[in-house]
């Protein structure tokens, strides 16, 4: 991500990468602690707020990263560019505008459906978060 944009309490790269560090060391020492048996995915945001301007930011990124877009945009997807260290991978995404505005109608529906807490458990069996 660019300088160019601030959040409110928003941390230095440096801390960031020291965090990293830091999680990598204590995990490497306290080996009873649990890690994802399949990887782990770090996601950054274009935090763009014009379809140029964010799928500008990703072509940037795969470009340091050396890697291809990948453009699931038409099928309401995201415009990504990701890379694999190991198990670990980067990857940053811009949502559309397009996609976001298919949230926010879908998202209308949420306060006028109540599910049905007596058949819940026998229809729908536990799934993997």
């Amino acid at each position: 991500m660019t300088d160019d944009i601030t959040f409110p309490g928003q941390v230095g790269r440096a801390q960031i990468i020291e965090g990293l560090r830091q999680l990598a060391d204590y995990l490497a020492a306290h080996p009873a602690v649990p890690v994802a048996p399949y990887g782990w995915d770090l996601l950054i945001s274009s935090h763009r707020d014009t379809d140029p301007e964010g799928t500008a930011e990703i072509d940037r990124i795969a470009a340091i990263l050396g890697v291809t877009v990948k453009d699931d945009t038409p099928s309401g997807g995201h415009y990504t560019a990701a890379k694999a260290f190991g198990p670990i991978s980067y990857q940053a995404f811009h949502i559309s505008t397009r996609s976001k505005a298919a949230y926010r109608a879908y998202m209308t529906y949420a306060d006028h459906v109540t599910p049905d807490d007596t058949d819940a458990e026998a229809d729908d069996p536990p799934q993997a978060a």
